[in-house]
């Protein structure tokens, strides 16, 4: 569904968006839609051929995966950091995971056709996109070991913070259901680790509102997987964004 363009939407909310030189810029922005991303909504589906990348700017985006079951846990969250649907321009144009709002908001669709075209030029947004990529993959394998290896209530604090980092406020709006579904676990463990930081002054609860009261003794707790992921994105993302204004400005 279209947004209603206005001065609390713009492209530059998305770093990636916001990374490109503007020769980039003024051939990509003109076709990028403004949509709204309700909770919930699925962008795609397991195996479904993709049809446009996602841009998020205040939504953020859930990549899980489902099993024959029906059971299923999150892979990789994407925000205002990133874009949803790499796919497209990695050649594979299907996935096997599905992508779900977590976090209703906005952001930009750009059709795939449009990208492919802007990515096989092999500058500056292949580069960007790579890299973004490269962070990517880092948070899916940290992901992975995370859950193999800490405990639950270590994976809830870093579940938080990289939600926080993608949010301007420090209020989440999630039942411990829908956590305890993205991250795999059971309910009740999820319900044990979110009393303990609340009755440690770390967070409030209460129907489906999570507050974060304090965010250092959240990263206290947290494993080491969350500054590792965030470490990364910030190693790749920031230095590309340099390189492009650096070579804009040449």
């Amino acid at each position: 569904m279209a947004a209603t363009l206005n001065v609390q939407n713009t492209p530059h909310q998305n770093h990636l968006l916001a990374a490109l030189p503007s020769e980039v810029a003024e051939r990509i922005f003109p076709h990028l839609e403004l949509v709204s991303m309700p909770l919930g909504e699925v962008l795609y589906e397991s195996g479904g051929r993709l049809q446009y990348l996602y841009f998020p700017t205040t939504a953020i985006v859930s990549l899980h995966y489902v099993m024959e079951s029906g059971s299923s846990a999150e892979v990789a969250g994407v925000g205002n950091e990133g874009v949803v649907g790499i796919a497209l321009f990695m050649g594979g144009n299907t996935t096997p995971s599905c992508a779900t709002v977590q976090t209703a908001g906005c952001g930009y669709r750009l059709k795939g056709r449009l990208m492919t075209e802007e990515f096989n030029r092999a500058g500056p947004m292949m580069h960007l996109l790579l890299r973004y990529t490269q962070a990517l993959m880092t948070q899916m394998s940290q992901t992975a070991a995370c859950n193999r290896h800490h405990s639950v209530e270590q994976q809830l604090c870093r579940w938080l913070l990289l939600t926080l980092d993608r949010l301007p406020s420090n209020e989440l709006t999630m039942t411990q259901e829908l956590i305890a579904g993205m991250l795999g676990v059971r309910r009740e463990g999820i319900t044990e680790a979110a009393g303990n930081l609340q009755r440690a002054g770390l967070i409030s609860y209460r129907r489906g509102h999570i507050t974060v009261i304090d965010r250092s003794g959240l990263e206290s707790r947290v494993c080491e997987c969350y500054h590792v992921v965030k470490k990364e994105f910030h190693r790749l993302l920031s230095d590309a964004g340099a390189r492009q204004h650096s070579s804009a400005s040449r």
